[in-house]
C-alpha cells in the first residue's frame, strides 16, 4: 500500500485540483519530542497558486510544521495529504520532497560550489537530465530571482541576501508543486530582506503554491491570500490577511499583532 502511495506521489500533476481537492491538507497533525508535545492538532489546506503565511511567536512551532510537511521530521499523529493520499508513513519521502521543495532560513548552499552548479546538482541526479538542459534551467531560474549575473561566483563571494535568493533558484530547479519557506529572510541584515522578499512576491504573482514561515508581517499582509496564527504549538486563528490583520477575533492573535 505504501509503495502505491509512493508512486501517486511521484507522478500526481494536477489531478487533484481537477476534483476540486487541496493539494496539500494536513489533518489532526500533532508532535511531541519525549514528553514535549510541540505540535498539537493542526488542520488546514493549501490549494493550488495559495500563498499561506503561517505567523507567531518564537517556539510556536511554525518551523516544526514546515519540516513534518516535508518529512524531515516524522509526524507523531495526524495525517499528511499530498493530491489525496497520506504520505506520513511514506518508506520514500524524497519522493515527496520532490514535488514539495523546502527554502532555509541557512540556505544551506554547498560552499565548493559556485552558483550554477549548486543548482544543476540536483536536476542532474535526480532526474539525469543533460548538462546542457540542467544549465539553462538552472540560469532560467536565477534569472527570475536576479542572480543570473553571477553563475560563476562561490557562496563565500555573495551576500546573505544573494545567497538566499540562489537557495530560492536551486529549490525552483527542482520544479516544485509546492515551495515550503521557513523563515527565509532572519539570517539577513535587515538591507537584504527587502531583495529576498521581492523575489517571493514575483513566485507568488507566477502562482507558484508557498507556505512561508515568516517574521515579515507586510509580507504576509501584502502577498498572502491565507495567514495561519501559530501559538503554543496550535492554530489560534486564521483566515484571509484582512481578517488577521484587520479584525482578529482572538486576544492572543490581538496581542501578539500589537507587538509587531
Amino acid at each position: 500500500m505504501v509503495e502505491n502511495s509512493t508512486s501517486n506521489i511521484q507522478n500526481a500533476n494536477l489531478t487533484a485540483d481537477e476534483i476540486g481537492q487541496p493539494i496539500v491538507k494536513i489533518e489532526h497533525l500533532g508532535k511531541s519530542f519525549g514528553d514535549h508535545i510541540v505540535l498539537k492538532d493542526i488542520d488546514f489546506s493549501v490549494c493550488k497558486g495559495d500563498v499561506t503565511c503561517v505567523i507567531g511567536p518564537s517556539g510556536s512551532g511554525k518551523s516544526t510544521l514546515l519540516r513534518c510537511i516535508n518529512l524531515f521530521e516524522k509526524p507523531t499523529v495526524g495525517r499528511i495529504l499530498f493530491h489525496g493520499e497520506d504520505v506520513t508513513a511514506a518508506r520514500k519521502p524524497n519522493l515527496l520532497r520532490q514535488k514539495v521543495g523546502m527554502v532555509f532560513q541557512s540556505f544551506n548552499l554547498f560552499n565548493n560550489l559556485n552558483v550554477l552548479h549548486n543548482c544543476t546538482l540536483g536536476p542532474r541526479k535526480v532526474f539525469k537530465l543533460s548538462k546542457a538542459d540542467a544549465e539553462q534551467l538552472a540560469i532560467k531560474h536565477l534569472k527570475t530571482v536576479g542572480m543570473d549575473a553571477f553563475v560563476n561566483a562561490k557562496p563565500r563571494q555573495l551576500s546573505g541576501g544573494q545567497k538566499q535568493r540562489v537557495a530560492i533558484a536551486r529549490a525552483l530547479c527542482m520544479n516544485p508543486e509546492v515551495l515550503l519557506f521557513d523563515e527565509p529572510t532572519s539570517a539577513l541584515d535587515p538591507e537584504m530582506v527587502g531583495e529576498v522578499l521581492a523575489a517571493m512576491k514575483t513566485l507568488a504573482e507566477n502562482g507558484l503554491t508557498m507556505i512561508v514561515v515568516t517574521h515579515e508581517m507586510s509580507f504576509a499582509r501584502e502577498v498572502a491570500n491565507h495567514v495561519v496564527f501559530m501559538d503554543g504549538g496550535v492554530i489560534v486563528e486564521e483566515g484571509t490577511p484582512q481578517q488577521i490583520f484587520e479584525n482578529p477575533q482572538e486576544e492572543r492573535t490581538k496581542l501578539f499583532l500589537s507587538r509587531n
